[in-house]
């Protein structure tokens, strides 16, 4: 099967599965498809190079060699990437409005009773945890965990 789709693509097989695959990474949120995609134009480019009837080069070998390279191509840049922080967001805190919150005070508007209580926060009440303080104390927000919010009293 694999020869005869070699066969019909000819010589331009590995770069056609390349670009197919660089396309379907397009589509996907993720970098998962890019490195199999790169490591088959590099085999795609060896091919055009060497041609398709050499006999070092047969399809076995053409197979072998991306199946190397996508590992290979894979672990690098997977390792370039954490190194460089590329996936870090420009808006750390986009979508954890808890934390957007941090180093706000408020008033308790529930006491903190068994170390839960309640402030309000612009239009939203927020579950807060701390020491027991009575309903009205002034509080600073520490941290954020989920839902709930660390506070301590201001003195």
């Amino acid at each position: 099967m694999i020869e005869q789709i070699s066969m019909m693509f000819g010589i331009w097989t590995w770069i056609v599965f390349g670009l197919v695959l660089l396309g379907a990474e397009i589509l996907l949120p993720s970098t998962f498809l890019l490195w199999p995609g790169i490591a088959a134009l590099i085999v795609g480019v060896i091919t055009l190079l060497l041609g398709e009837n050499n006999s070092l080069w047969a399809w076995q070998t053409q197979m072998l060699v991306f199946l190397a390279l996508s590992i290979l191509i894979t672990i690098v840049g997977r390792n370039l990437m954490k190194r460089k922080d590329w996936n870090a967001s420009e808006n750390p805190t986009l979508n954890k409005r808890g934390e957007t919150m941090v180093g706000q005070t408020a008033v308790l508007s529930d006491a903190i009773t068994n170390g839960f209580g309640r402030i309000k926060v612009g239009d939203s009440t927020w579950r807060v945890s701390g020491d027991d303080l009575s309903k009205g104390t002034k509080v600073k927000i520490v941290s954020s965990d989920g839902a709930t919010l660390h506070v301590e009293k201001i003195t």
